[in-house]
């Protein structure tokens, strides 16, 4: 799942451990010119369900 690092104005998001999955992690990563943060959960963990569906 990769997610803008900044909002509109700027400011870095903030992203905190996932409690749901063990493999979870997050990484900063430069692609077409953005930076994002790549988070990585567990398949069925509920905070990845619930990312992907919003």
């Amino acid at each position: 799942m990769d997610l803008r690092a900044f909002d509109d104005e700027g400011n870095a998001y903030e992203i905190h451990a996932c409690q749901d999955c063990l493999p979870w992690h997050a990484e900063v990563v430069i692609a077409d010119g953005e930076i994002l943060v790549r988070e990585w959960h567990a398949v069925g963990c509920p905070q990845f369900k619930e990312l992907i569906e919003d």
